[in-house]
């Protein structure tokens, strides 16, 4: 599963060809979210408070490129980075 991003020990991955709605996985030491890019909303998994609001704020700034990115990889092509929070 590639890694799109990392910021504050929070890594953010996106499956190829993975199930819809589009969503993107993330980890911050033992813990795992997946979140739904449209509602920027939890799907499944607990997060720490801190580090889902940092990953919301996240992808609130990029919701566009992450649905473009997400499209990208349900054809198995290749995606890129997306900058992190400063």
């Amino acid at each position: 599963m590639p890694e799109i991003s990392r910021f504050y020990g929070i890594i953010v991955r996106m499956y190829f060809a993975d199930h819809n709605p589009p969503h993107f996985h993330a980890y911050y030491g033992d813990a795992s979210v997946e979140i739904d890019i449209v509602r920027l909303a939890v799907m499944a998994g607990e997060f720490p408070p801190r580090a889902l609001a940092l990953v919301l704020e996240w992808a609130a700034l990029h919701q566009a490129e992450l649905v473009a990115l997400f499209n990208t990889a349900q054809q198995n092509q290749p995606i890129h980075k997306i900058d992190p929070l400063p």
